[in-house]
Formats: C-alpha cells, sequence, structure tokens
C-alpha cells in the first residue's frame, strides 16, 4: 500500500466505524482494524478524526465570462476547494449559439485540464436546441461521458435562453439515451418586466434585485418545468432551488412520481436579503437572489424530509473590484460569490447543530450527487476499489472564517467572522495528500476529467 490512514472512524452515507484505511495506485484497497503498514507506506494518524468521501460539489462556475466580467480561474478555485475538503467538482460547458456541442466540451477541457487541482467533470449548457447538430450530437454526448445538462429559462439578453418547446424536446431526447436535464427557473418575462420598471423609475439600489425576482418566479418556472418533465416523461433536475414555492413545487411532483431532484446552496440556507440594503449588499447578488428567513427554514425542512437530497454552492468568483462594475445599479452587478472551500465545514457546523448525523451530512454533500450524476461508487464512499478521495476532518477544530485565512483568492468572502467547529485537516484525492490544515499542498493539472455513467439515480 502506498498510503495507509489509521485510526480513524470512518463515515459514510450509511454507516459508521472504526476502521483504518489503505490505499494503493490512487485507489482504496483495504478497509479493516490493524492494517500493518509495510517499510515505505506513508502512515496517516486520524486517532480523534473522522474520516469522510471527498466532497462533490455538482455546480461550479470556473472562468465563466458572465456580467462584463470573468469569474476565478479553475486552479484559483479548485486548489481553494481542496482546502475545504471537496475532491470533485462539476462545471458547465455553456454553448454559444452556433456552435456544436462537442466544440465547447473541447473548449472547456482545453481550458480546465492543465490548471485543475481536483478531479472534475462537465455538464453541458445547451442554449441552440433548434440547432439540428444540438439534436443529433445529445446522444453521442452521453456516450461519452457527460449525460447531464443544463438549460436556462432566463437570461434571453446573453443569448442562453430556451422556451418550453425546446425544454420539452430535450427532456423527452435526453430521457431516450440515459440523460438528465437541469434547468434554471426562472420566469424571464417577469424579471425582465419588473427590471425595466425599476430602472426607469431610477430605483437602483442592490435591493432591487431582490424585488425584481419575487418568490413565484421561481416557484412558477419550477412548476412549469416539472409539468413538462412529467409530460416528457423525462429526468429533471432543479438547479439552485431558493424558495418554499419552489419546494412545494418539487415535492408535489414527486408525490405524482415525476422524475425530479433538487438541489439547494449554503447561501439560500444562510444568508437572507436584509444583506442587500448593507453598504456593501452588491457583493451577495446571485441569481437567483437570496430570500427571506422564511424561506431559508423551508429548505432546511426540505432537506430533513428527503424533498432536497443533495447540494451545490453555485459558486461564481468575483472580487470586490469586480463587484464594484455595478456602478450603483443593481441590474449591473456580476452575480456570483465564493462558496467552495467554506462549503463543507459551513455545513458540519450548521447539521450538528441541528442534530443531524454526519452520515446525513456525507449524503447531502457527497455521496447523493455522486448517485444522481453517474459518479458512484467511484466517487462519494468509501469501499474498496473507490477512488482513494477522502476528507481527514477534525470534528472539534475550531475557525473564524476570513478571507486571509482561506485558500480563495479572493479578498471577500459572505461568511466572514463566522465561528466554526469542524474542519478538514487534510484532504487527500486519488491516494494523494493535496491539502493539509486549510492549505493547499497540491499541484496545478493533477485533477483529471471525470467520464460519468449516464442515467443515476437515488
Amino acid at each position: 500500500m502506498d498510503l495507509v490512514i489509521k485510526n480513524g472512524k470512518v463515515i459514510t452515507a450509511s454507516e459508521t466505524y472504526r476502521a483504518d484505511v489503505g490505499i494503493r495506485g490512487g485507489k482504496i484497497v483495504a478497509i479493516g482494524k490493524n492494517l500493518r503498514a509495510k517499510r515505505g507506506t506513508q502512515v496517516i494518524d486520524a486517532r480523534g478524526k473522522y474520516v469522510l468521501p471527498g466532497t462533490i460539489d455538482p455546480h461550479v462556475h470556473c472562468e465563466l465570462p458572465f456580467c462584463g466580467t470573468v469569474s476565478a480561474d479553475f486552479f484559483e478555485e479548485t486548489a481553494s476547494a481542496a482546502a475545504g475538503g471537496i475532491t470533485t467538482i462539476i462545471d458547465f460547458a455553456i454553448q454559444a449559439k452556433g456552435t456544436s456541442m462537442k466544440e465547447t466540451i473541447r473548449a472547456r477541457r482545453k481550458l480546465a485540464d492543465s490548471k485543475v487541482a481536483i478531479d472534475y467533470s462537465l455538464h453541458v449548457g445547451i442554449t441552440d436546441w433548434k440547432n439540428k447538430r444540438t439534436q443529433r450530437e445529445l446522444p453521442e454526448v452521453i456516450k461519452s461521458g457527460i449525460p447531464s445538462f443544463k438549460m436556462f429559462m432566463i437570461y434571453r439578453g446573453e443569448g442562453w435562453m430556451s422556451d418550453d418547446a425546446d425544454l420539452y424536446e430535450a427532456l423527452v431526447m435526453a430521457k431516450r439515451y440515459g440523460g438528465r436535464i437541469g434547468v434554471h427557473a426562472e420566469n424571464v418575462y417577469v424579471t425582465e418586466t419588473l427590471t425595466a420598471k425599476y430602472l426607469k423609475e431610477k430605483k437602483f439600489a442592490t435591493y432591487n434585485h431582490a424585488l425584481t425576482r419575487p418568490n413565484f418566479t421561481e416557484g412558477e418556472a419550477i412548476q412549469r418545468a416539472i409539468t413538462l418533465a412529467e409530460a416528457a416523461d423525462g429526468s429533471l433536475y432543479i438547479v439552485h432551488m431558493t424558495t418554499k414555492e419552489g419546494l412545494e413545487a418539487v415535492r408535489e411532483g414527486k408525490k405524482r412520481g415525476v422524475d425530479v431532484y433538487a438541489e439547494t446552496c449554503p447561501q439560500y440556507l444562510f444568508l437572507t436579503d436584509d444583506l442587500f440594503k448593507k453598504k456593501n449588499g452588491h457583493w451577495y447578488a446571485t441569481c437567483p437572489p437570496i430570500r427571506k428567513r422564511s424561506d431559508c427554514l423551508a429548505l432546511w425542512k426540505g432537506m430533513e424530509e428527503g424533498t432536497i437530497l443533495n447540494m451545490g454552492t453555485d459558486t461564481c468568483t468575483f472580487n470586490i473590484k469586480q463587484k464594484a462594475l455595478w456602478k450603483g445599479v443593481f441590474a449591473k452587478i456580476p452575480f456570483g460569490m465564493p462558496g467552495l472551500e467554506t462549503f463543507l465545514p459551513m455545513m458540519y457546523t450548521a447539521c450538528v447543530k441541528r442534530g443531524w448525523s454526519v452520515n446525513n451530512l456525507v449524503a447531502v454533500t457527497s455521496t447523493n450527487s455522486a448517485k444522481i450524476f453517474g459518479l458512484y461508487p467511484r466517487k462519494g464512499t468509501i469501499a474498496i476499489g473507490s477512488d482513494a478521495d477522502l476528507v481527514v476532518f477534525d470534528p472539534k477544530k475550531r475557525v473564524t472564517i476570513s478571507p486571509k485565512r482561506l485558500q480563495s483568492t479572493c479578498d471577500w468572502n459572505p461568511y466572514t467572522g463566522w465561528k466554526l467547529t469542524g474542519y478538514p485537516a487534510m484532504t487527500i484525492s486519488r491516494g494523494r495528500i493535496i491539502a493539509k490544515n486549510g492549505k493547499f499542498v497540491g499541484e496545478k493539472g493533477w485533477g483529471q476529467f471525470v467520464p460519468r455513467k449516464a442515467y443515476g439515480r437515488i
């Protein structure tokens, strides 16, 4: 064995037990008590610590040209992710009008492959469904190991939006070949109308961002997407769900037997739109926006009851200078915030306070995403033959969040000053230690593209 982790408490989505974990060639090859390490084998003493599957973030935007600027690059974000216990991300290859999905994937991989510090995969953002080449390529893309797609019900001005007919047809075809369609669900016509109204009235303050996207604009769009998925007998995934209305639509859809999953993100559990009224409120603008406390509580309930089975961060990191591009007009704010590095420790701290088991935490931050997106059991669990993507987690370590201590190059963080109990002591990617005590010690380009199986389910 190349590496043995000894004396830790192994925690998966379904089991908790004390065992050593043996690793060879990037894979887990032994799990048991008192594993013997031969001379030359690296040994990690995890006494008093948990050994968790590496966290998986299925919703990340690195180097995304958006809102007049570009989010932080692949290396910066994935090194930061590693420090926080994330070992796999799924980014997006967003198609430009007139280009093929295959071209889009090649270009995205060329940008990422030499930079990623952890393993990654891609969703394809379909923006040109009516192009027959897109439809012809869909089964080939699924077969190549990318079985998930994203379609936008908004962003008409950016050329990303798909109409209802596009979404319905894509749901039908993707299901035929084992693919899943994700949607950014907001009502484009209402949000555009309200945005134009507030701009005309010269109401430019950040809080107007929330007013242009009231809860019903998400709830209605999610309900519409579920209706289309039900009619198409398709497989639907709602990205970054934020509202109690959206949650209710998903809950009712599941009761009817619709194949629908919905993720939420930490910012929608922890932050509220009161932040928009602060002097630096524009830093917190995301799309969809953060909501009311009642929505946060509803989403927590949705996770506890099993309506929401997994999470992503929707990380799209813009620094203070980039956020300043808004120049006092809410409609020009670069939407997005950092979230990778704090994802696991934030959720651990919150879940312990809510009385969750660590098994449940592993499920929503790793295992369920691995199953939904065709990575399981290669990723998302601790088992013989699985990739040795592991987090040695110290449940007692106390950390106060500060941009200065984080590995992210971003000069602000939405949770600055928050006090956490529990933090990754070590992150291991395919058997290699890539972070220690919150510091990245890996290398640029270590990460690999991971092809995924079609049509994962829980």
